[in-house]
């Protein structure tokens, strides 16, 4: 049995705020993944299929390789459509805040979304939240946004409602969150919900397919270089870090997306327990950060990167030219090695 994740005063509330809203717009963190795109778009399918107008803003574009996703076509890009999204939020009765813990998440929409007159509803598993919504649904527990969606809807009673669609974004979010149910997924309720997914007509594998056998040339070889080339071990440490600037990403057109998953390859190799990716964007660059059993990748991105996530999940930024970043993570090596010995100790 899948225990309800809200109390009945909670169900209650949240069941009346979708009963009396018209109007309700869904948002989510900035450089959106599968989490947040599947828990979004399942919301979405479901408050469609209960005759709700509904819409779905992201602050910049999602990864290609998301778009057999149903509704994906519909999804408002804000960096594209900042007048039309702005318009939505300041029209919304209620608006769904997904996967992400404080209004920063969505970057340039952030004053937008603050400014919404209407209620709002946060449904997330990222730690600490902020106390920006009427209602806050937190669970870091919990191994996706996706999941703990689905067990909101279940505490609504709205199972039922769910249609195959819907599943398939659920699944989709839990899928790429614990890298193929890798890391992050040793719940079993996680593999109930699962069932319960196979149950309205998932096909897990052709999701899995979709998603990992549709690849272009470019991004293998992007990847391939990425690995033979751009890799540096530090064993001493327990480290690896992999960094692309953009001149490289553009010989291999680069798609957004295209690199999901690098960072988790140091991780295979014998007593890696640290893998940091470092990618140069136009203004700034992103660095994602992925460790192995309690080493805690989190707290290097909250402390020295503007970031955060989970312990063995997490991102930041850095604001100066590549070799920097990458000079200031080797800077922390030792900190690096440290918390290594530690989390060997502790596996």
């Amino acid at each position: 049995m899948i225990p309800k994740i809200l109390t009945k005063v909670q169900a209650d509330e949240m069941g009346r705020l979708i009963d009396e809203a018209s109007r309700i717009v869904i948002v989510c963190h900035v450089a959106p993944d599968g989490d947040a795109i599947g828990s979004s778009l399942a919301l979405w399918n479901l408050l469609t299929e209960l005759g709700k107008d509904v819409h779905v803003v992201t602050p910049d574009a999602y990864p290609a390789d998301l778009r057999f996703l149903k509704g994906c076509k519909d999804i408002l890009v804000y960096s594209q459509y900042a007048d039309f999204a702005k318009e939505l939020l300041g029209r919304a009765d209620l608006v769904f805040c997904l996967d992400f813990n404080e209004p920063k998440r969505v970057d340039q929409m952030e004053a937008v979304l603050c400014a919404s007159p209407a209620k709002k509803v946060l449904i997330d598993h990222h730690l600490a939240p902020k106390p920006f919504c009427d209602m806050t649904v937190s669970h870091p527990e919990i191994s996706s946004t996706c999941e703990l969606l689905f067990r909101v809807i279940c505490s609504l009673g709205l199972f039922d409602r769910l249609t195959l669609d819907a599943a398939a974004a659920i699944y989709t979010g839990m899928m790429t969150d614990t890298g193929n149910f890798t890391y992050n997924s040793n719940s079993p309720e996680t593999y109930l919900i699962i069932a319960e997914l196979i149950k309205k007509g998932l096909n897990k594998d052709a999701v899995y397919a979709r998603l990992h056998n549709n690849n272009r040339a470019e991004k293998l070889q992007l990847n391939s270089y990425a690995i033979s080339k751009k890799m540096e071990l530090f064993p001493l440490q327990g480290a690896a870090i992999i960094s692309l600037s953009q001149r490289e990403l553009n010989h291999y057109r680069y798609q957004k997306g295209d690199t999901e998953g690098l960072v988790n390859v140091p991780l295979s190799i014998e007593n890696i327990y640290f893998s940091a990716f470092v990618r140069e964007e136009t203004n700034l660059i992103k660095i994602s950060l992925r460790s192995k059993g309690t080493f805690p990748s989190n707290k290097i991105a909250e402390e020295y990167f503007n970031g955060g996530g989970h312990l063995n999940a997490a991102g930041g930024e850095f604001f100066g030219t590549l070799q920097e970043a990458c000079d200031a993570l080797k800077k922390l090596l030792p900190l690096i090695g440290s918390l290594t010995e530690q989390a060997k100790k502790e596996s």
